[in-house]
């Protein structure tokens, strides 16, 4: 591997040289899927696709958590479902409520999670969101694929549904957890608490769309590397992710800056890069009909300096 760029790598090297660091927790809530769906997909524009996208979202989900985990990540956080989708419309609800289903009883999901020996949880106040609604059944379905994989151990993939506002859940937790044991429960305690077993610090979230970082309570610690793709997230590829990989294992690994230790061209490029960019922002965007859509913001100097 001396010498390789990682794109030049097999997935099998790049997934040897993630794994060398320890185990890697990513977040990844794969979102614009109508927008992917109904761009690759443009005769499924009809009232009643809702069948055509389980399956071709389902299909493409399967693709990304295979692509992640053969390049070495070992725990996937996705939050897949808040309350806020039931805001979408009826329609919409039964059709996202019958993709949670999807994700516990379809047989391209279960033979996935048999042949990485995926162990699968779902993390969230879903009981309780779902308890009074025509729902009530999912956890039920949730609860029998996390017994069927628990013993699995090659990769975890932790799907996150009503993970939004994690505030009272764990407030409960600990309380419960007080009363049977008579003291306050540690940070590691309320992690396996709520993910049903011990979560490591996220290492990296890719995100899509609108700089915002959400659902991964009690497991963020502000050194994770946040990521954003321009496009939908069933668009990320190979070459994407270990561009994102690259970034991650060594253009943000350094020490504490050293002035002292800069040389003169060092100063000269830094001098030059925020002259350049001053006055500009990462993350603002402009609206086009109901998208919005992130505006162009950075310019680097010449490499010449």
């Amino acid at each position: 591997m001396e010498g390789k760029s990682l794109q030049e790598l097999s997935r099998a090297e790049v997934a040897e040289l993630v794994r060398s660091i320890g185990p890697k927790t990513c977040a990844f809530p794969i979102n614009g899927t109508r927008r992917w769906f109904l761009l690759e997909h443009p005769a499924a524009r009809g009232e009643d696709y809702a069948e055509e996208y389980r399956h071709l979202t389902g299909k493409r989900h399967l693709e990304l958590y295979r692509l992640l985990f053969d390049h070495g990540i070992h725990t996937l956080l996705t939050p897949i479902f808040g309350p806020d989708l039931l805001e979408r419309g009826e329609k919409y609800s039964a059709m996202a409520t019958e993709g949670l289903a999807f994700l516990a009883r379809n047989p391209d999901f279960l033979r996935f999670y048999r042949d990485y020996r995926v162990r699968v949880r779902f993390y969230g106040d879903y009981r309780r969101f779902f308890a009074s609604s025509p729902y009530a059944y999912l956890p039920e379905l949730f609860d029998a694929v996390t017994e069927e994989t628990e013993n699995h151990n090659g990769c975890r993939l932790f799907f996150g549904v009503c993970a939004d506002d994690a505030t009272e859940t764990i407030a409960r937790l600990a309380v419960q957890y007080h009363a049977e044991y008579g003291r306050v429960p540690t940070k590691r305690t309320l992690i396996e608490l709520y993910y049903g077993e011990y979560v490591d610090p996220v290492d990296l979230f890719i995100g899509f769309d609108k700089f915002c970082v959400f659902d991964m309570p009690l497991v963020t610690t502000g050194n994770e590397d946040l990521y954003f793709t321009v496009t939908p997230s069933p668009y990320l590829g190979e070459q994407q992710l270990r561009g994102i990989l690259a970034d991650h294992l060594y253009a943000r690994r350094s020490e504490a800056q050293d002035y002292s230790a800069m040389d003169s061209e060092d100063w000269r490029y830094m001098t030059a890069f925020y002259r350049t960019n001053m006055g500009k922002t990462l993350g603002v965007g402009t609206r086009q009909g109901q998208i919005w859509y992130p505006s162009p913001q950075i310019e680097l100097p010449a490499s010449d300096l």
